[in-house]
This record gives C-alpha cells, sequence and structure tokens, in this order.
C-alpha cells in the first residue's frame, strides 16, 4: 500500500481546497494499513480542514507529537472531542516543559509557547499518553523519533527559546523536538515537526535509528527562518549532498528559505501548504 500524507494545517492554504490557514502543523499519515496524526496544529482547524479534505479523522490510531510548542499540541483537545475515544498519544517527557521565547530585541516580556492545556484535561478526554526519550516503532514501518542526539557542530538552534523554571530561566534546547521516520521501499520518508535538533542531526538519526540509508524525501518545518546564517548555508550544503526525490519544506522554514530552497532544488522542491497531499 502506498503512502499517504496530507498537510491537515500549515502557516498557508491552497486555494483550490477550501481550507483555512494558521500559523501550525498538522499532518494525517497513511502508511501500510496504519493511519495517525502527527501534531494537531494551533486550534480546531485541524478537525475542520479534515472534514473539508475528506480525511476521517477517526481512522486515526495514534497521535505522534513533535514537541511542545502550541502551534503543534493546540489542536489536541479537539481532536480528542473528535475522536471520542481513548487514543495513544507519543511524546517526550520535555513536551509539558514551559517553553517560552524571548523577544530578540529583548524589549517584551518572555511569551508562553508551550501546550495550552494540562496534561489532566487531555488525558481525561482521551489521551494516552505514552512518553519517552527513546525511538519507537509505532507501527511496521512507522518510527517516532524520541529524542534526537545533536552532533553537527553547526546546528546550534534559535537562541530566542527559554524554559522558565523555579531559579529563573535558562536557554532552551527543545530535547522534546522529535520526527516520524516511515520506511518505504525506495528509502526514507522523513517528517519533521519543527526540526529544533537540526534537520541534518535528524537525518543521520533517521538513518541510524531505521538502518536504511537513503532519504527519499523530507516534509515538514526546518526552522531554517529562526536560526544563524551559518546554519542556514551549512544545512542547505549539507541538503545538496543527499539524493532525495523531494523537499517539501513548510511552517516555520520560513518563505525566503522556502524561495532559496525552490532555487536550489527545482522540481525536487514542494511548496506544502494546508490542503496538499504527498503520495509515495
Amino acid at each position: 500500500m502506498a503512502t499517504r500524507v496530507t498537510v491537515l494545517v500549515e502557516n498557508t492554504a491552497g486555494a483550490m481546497f477550501r481550507v483555512r490557514a494558521e500559523h501550525g502543523l498538522a499532518f494525517f499519515v497513511e502508511h501500510d494499513g496504519h493511519a495517525f496524526l502527527f501534531d494537531t496544529g494551533q486550534r480546531g482547524t485541524v478537525v475542520e480542514n479534515a472534514r473539508s479534505l475528506g480525511v476521517d479523522l477517526t481512522r486515526a490510531e495514534a497521535v505522534l507529537l513533535s514537541h511542545g510548542h502550541y502551534d503543534h499540541t493546540g489542536g489536541l483537545r479537539a481532536v480528542l472531542e473528535e475522536l471520542g475515544r481513548g487514543i495513544p498519544v507519543y511524546g517526550h517527557p520535555d513536551v509539558f516543559s514551559s517553553h517560552y521565547v524571548r523577544d530578540s530585541r529583548r524589549e517584551l516580556p518572555l511569551r508562553y509557547i508551550g501546550i495550552p492545556f494540562r496534561k489532566e484535561e487531555l488525558a481525561s478526554l482521551g489521551a494516552e499518553f505514552r512518553l519517552g526519550r527513546e525511538a519507537v516503532e509505532v507501527f511496521p514501518g512507522v518510527w517516532w523519533s524520541g529524542e534526537v542526539p545533536r552532533h553537527t557542530e553547526f546546528e546550534e538552534g534559535d537562541p530566542r527559546m527559554v524554559v522558565v523554571e523555579e531559579g529563573g530561566e535558562r536557554e532552551d534546547p527543545i530535547l522534546d523536538d522529535a520526527s516520524v521516520y516511515l520506511v518505504t521501499p525506495e528509502g526514507l520518508v522523513i517528517l519533521l515537526g519543527c526540526a529544533h535538533a537540526g534537520v541534518i542531526n535528524i537525518v543521520e538519526h533517521a538513518r541510524s535509528v531505521t538502518g536504511v540509508s537513503r532519504v527519499r524525501a523530507i516534509l515538514g518545518g526546518t526552522h531554517l527562518g529562526s536560526v544563524p546564517e551559518r546554519q542556514v548555508r551549512a544545512t542547505l550544503e549539507a541538503l545538496e549532498g543527499l539524493d532525495f526525490d523531494l523537499l517539501a519544506a513548510n511552517h516555520c522554514t520560513g518563505l525566503e528559505i522556502e524561495a532559496e530552497l525552490r532555487r536550489r532544488f527545482g522540481s525536487r522542491f514542494a511548496f506544502a501548504p494546508a490542503g496538499a497531499v504527498f503520495t509515495f
């Protein structure tokens, strides 16, 4: 059976799809007879867009979370209410950390960007949390990455991100950043949430976890729009060394970087607004 990835939520929306855009990301994934959600967007838009696209969310057998930011988890309550039953929710133990973002000019107060719900509330609606740091094969050929090791020297992350604790604030490495690795006959399809761990770190981790070396496709947020220029340049150079068929970067990638990716990779790059469907 083919692998099918439907973009349910993204910052932009394809005009022909009759869906709404919002700052966030959510994928509905079908792979080898199984279906699941990867992230849930910022609000209940994920449910509305699924209906508009004819996607039956009740087919989802699990929810996989990329990290604990509001624009990836804010639709979780609406999804649970739509399902009306218990469902496994995979995430990192830090997914409920007190994630904040700092104004780059340090002129404004810290802004909370974490999950907008209490864990207990979501559990009462059916979320069966399965929190861990290690990679998990959720279904055959479907891996939730768990915590991704940081090995490259150039993937520094976003210096604006902070965690607020009793002792004050500290830089947030966003260790809860996770991705999804789909094993297909022609290679890996890697789904990114925001790639806070670094796109290349994620690629190398996917290869290590699955034992598959070829990267067939990369879809999702790269966060290259909010990192130092040095990291952008090094990441683009590393991507040029990958023999991928498709790069569909969206969300936190930013339009400027997306335009550069289109220039560099031509027809191997695709925009991925809400409503877009990719089949492998």
